[in-house]
Order: C-alpha cells, then structure tokens, then sequence
C-alpha cells in the first residue's frame, strides 16, 4: 500500500531528459539539481507532489501524481482555514516532512 508520508508518487525518466533544467528553476524544494547531460533527482523525498516539474517539462521526463501529498495537505489547510504553522500538517512531522521544512522557513521569514 502507497505511504504518502514516505513516498511520493515522482517519476523521472533520466533517458527522455534533455537538460533544459526547468525542472530545477520551478521545484520549490530543490528536488532536482542540475548535472552534466541531464538533471539528477537529488532529493525525492523533498517532493510535496504539486506537479510544478511535470507540468514545466517539454519531453515529459518527470510524472508526478498531484494532489496526494504536502501540496495538497498545504492547500486543504488553506481551504479550511487552518494553520500549517500551528502543527496541523497532515503530511508527516517527521525531520525530513515539507511541512516541517516549510513552518521552518515561515518562522524565519518572519
């Protein structure tokens, strides 16, 4: 059974990548980083599946199931009304967790 708390549904097809390195200019958590003939799928675990690299890739190297993980639990937060702050993530509180990274990030930010 599908974990969405330590899976993500990010595909990257290495051998359809031309290196246009969209990729690496849309993913707001860095999980693709540039390399010497193509892009290299640094941090997969970062993905909060919004579909951001799939959607800006011309060849169609990076699939990406939106709607399932930390973009979706972020955007029903906001929907509801309620506080990804506050610790009402419902993506996962583990270290690694976008949630986590991105309460981090808005705590300094402030």
């Amino acid at each position: 059974m599908f974990n969405s708390y330590t899976e993500t549904t990010l595909k990257y097809y290495p051998e359809r990548c031309i290196n246009c390195k969209r990729c690496t200019q849309v993913c707001p958590h860095g999980v693709f980083e540039g390399g010497e003939s193509t892009v290299v799928l640094a941090h997969p675990s970062a993905c909060m599946e919004c579909g951001a690299c799939a959607l800006n890739c011309p060849v169609q190297a990076i699939g990406v199931q939106s709607g399932v993980g930390c973009a979706w639990a972020m955007i029903s937060a906001a929907l509801r009304g309620k506080d990804m702050d506050a610790g009402e993530c419902s993506c996962g509180e583990d270290e690694g967790s976008c949630c986590r990274q991105n309460s981090e990030k808005s705590t300094i930010e402030r």
